[in-house]
C-alpha cells in the first residue's frame, strides 16, 4: 500500500480510545493533529429572549401530555462583515454616514436587521430614506413584540422597509421599557405608517411620541388593556357545540 501524503483523506475503521486523539474514526485529514499550544474556544452563546415550557405556553392549560418540554428561544447574535448578498454595501454605507451612532446588526433568517436606540430612531429612518444609495422609500409594516422576561426592554417595534430604487429589504427594530412605552413616531418620515403605529398602540401599548392621532384601530376606544401582550388575560366565553360545552381558555383543565 502507498503511503498517504499529508493532507490527504482517510478513512479509519479502528476504534481510537483516546479521547484527545485525532484524527477521530470517519472521514479525516492525515494532517489534523491538536496543538498542544492552542486552547479550545467555546463561544458564548445568546441569552434566550424567552423560555416556554409545555407544548404550547404558560397561558393555557396543556392536555397534549408534553408539560415537561422546556424550549429557550435565543436572541440572534450580533453579526460581523462581511455579511454577505447586499447586506454590506447597506451596512457599509450606513457606518459612513452615522460612525458614532452604535448599532446592533444581526443577520438572521436571511433578514438583515438593525437594532438603533429609540432616541436615534427618526434620525436613522429619515438616512435609510433619503440616502440615494440607500433609497428605502417604503415602510411596508409596523408591528410590536412582547419579551416579558427582557428586562429594561420588554417591548420591541419592528419597521419593515423596501427599496424599490435598489430591489433591497432591511428591518430596523428598536425597544423600550415597559415602565416607560414611549417610542417617536415614524409617521413624519413614512406617512404609510401611520395606522401601522395605530395598531401597534392598540395591541401592544407602545405610546408613538408626535403621532397624529394616535387611537385605537380594532378595540373599542374605551377597552381596557392591549390584547397581543403575553401578560394579557385569555379570559374568553363558553362555546356550546352539539351538545358540548367549550371553556375559555382561562379556565380549561390543565395536566401539567
Amino acid at each position: 500500500m502507498t503511503e498517504k501524503i499529508p493532507g490527504e483523506e482517510k478513512t479509519i475503521k479502528a476504534p481510537v480510545t483516546d479521547p484527545e486523539a485525532s484524527p477521530k474514526a470517519g472521514l479525516e485529514r492525515e494532517d489534523a493533529q491538536p496543538d498542544p499550544e492552542l486552547s479550545p474556544v467555546t463561544e458564548q452563546g445568546s441569552k434566550p429572549v424567552a423560555v416556554r415550557r409545555g407544548m404550547w405556553s404558560d397561558g393555557t392549560g396543556d392536555t397534549s401530555g408534553f408539560g415537561r418540554i422546556v424550549r429557550e428561544l435565543p436572541a440572534p447574535a450580533a453579526a460581523r462583515p462581511p455579511l454577505g448578498s447586499y447586506f454590506d454595501a447597506i451596512h457599509d454605507r450606513f457606518v459612513a454616514l452615522h460612525p458614532a451612532m452604535q448599532v446592533k446588526v444581526v443577520v438572521d433568517r436571511g433578514e438583515l436587521t438593525f437594532h438603533v436606540a429609540r432616541q436615534h430612531l427618526v434620525e436613522v429612518m429619515r438616512t435609510l430614506r433619503d440616502d440615494p444609495f440607500l433609497r428605502f422609500e417604503f415602510c411596508a409594516s409596523v408591528s410590536g413584540v412582547h419579551y416579558p422576561s427582557e428586562q429594561g426592554a420588554e417591548l420591541h417595534v419592528v419597521y419593515h422597509l423596501g427599496s424599490m430604487t435598489h430591489n433591497r429589504r432591511l428591518r430596523v427594530e428598536t425597544s423600550c421599557p415597559d415602565a416607560d412605552p414611549h417610542v417617536p413616531s415614524v409617521v413624519a418620515v413614512y406617512p404609510a405608517a401611520d395606522w401601522h403605529e395605530r395598531e401597534t398602540w392598540d395591541m401592544f401599548g407602545v405610546v408613538f411620541d408626535g403621532h397624529p392621532h394616535l387611537t385605537r384601530i380594532l378595540m373599542p376606544d374605551d377597552w381596557a388593556g392591549h390584547p397581543q401582550r403575553k401578560d394579557y388575560p385569555l379570559g374568553g366565553i363558553a362555546v356550546e357545540y352539539k351538545g358540548a360545552e367549550v371553556p375559555p381558555p382561562d379556565e380549561r383543565r390543565s395536566y401539567r
